[in-house]
């Protein structure tokens, strides 16, 4: 659970189990409240349960002063849907006022730049090529398949003729 709480306070929204997120609620909303009363035994005490100094830095520094109104009830849960592998139910835990890192102008304008590639068709080269490949495997295989099916038959006739001629010698 402190892994789950050092992650939440990092990036102040993470996703997880719907049991997994319950629980952590508790963890988080306690930890704001010992940030809220801000003195050095509460630091300690929250350095104690959880092991870093970047997230109890964070709790203190940042999380406790947005909160200073608010009495509890400082994180939300969504529920998002099934885990596709075990089907467990998943939910999306993130503090009231999350603040989230924004993707910078630079990587935005190559993503665009991309996207403009892919619609304008040089996706479409790379498409074909993967297309002209995957059906000359296909045919690579099937041309192995006709070989080795070929010597099998030629085996089984040459066996077919010894067992007959071994008949006729009876």
């Amino acid at each position: 659970m402190r892994n789950l709480v050092i992650s939440l306070v990092e990036h102040e929204r993470i996703t997880t189990t719907v049991a997994k997120a319950k629980e952590l609620r508790r963890w988080a909303e306690k930890a704001i409240t010992l940030g809220k009363r801000g003195s050095l035994a509460d630091r300690r005490l929250l350095m104690s349960r959880i092991p870093s100094q970047a997230a109890v830095a964070k709790v203190f520094s940042d999380l406790a002063p947005r909160f200073k109104d608010r009495n509890g009830g400082y994180t939300r849960i969504y529920r998002v849907g099934r885990r596709p592998g075990d089907s467990a139910e998943m939910a999306m835990i993130e503090f009231l006022d999350a603040v989230l890192k924004r993707p910078d102008k630079e990587t935005t304008k190559k993503a665009a730049k991309a996207e403009k590639k892919l619609s304008s068709g040089a996706g479409k080269d790379a498409k074909e090529a993967k297309a002209k490949a995957r059906d000359e495997k296909k045919a690579m295989r099937a041309s192995t398949k006709a070989t080795t099916s070929e010597k099998k038959e030629s085996k089984g006739k040459s066996k077919a003729s010894g067992t007959k001629v071994a008949k006729k010698r009876q």
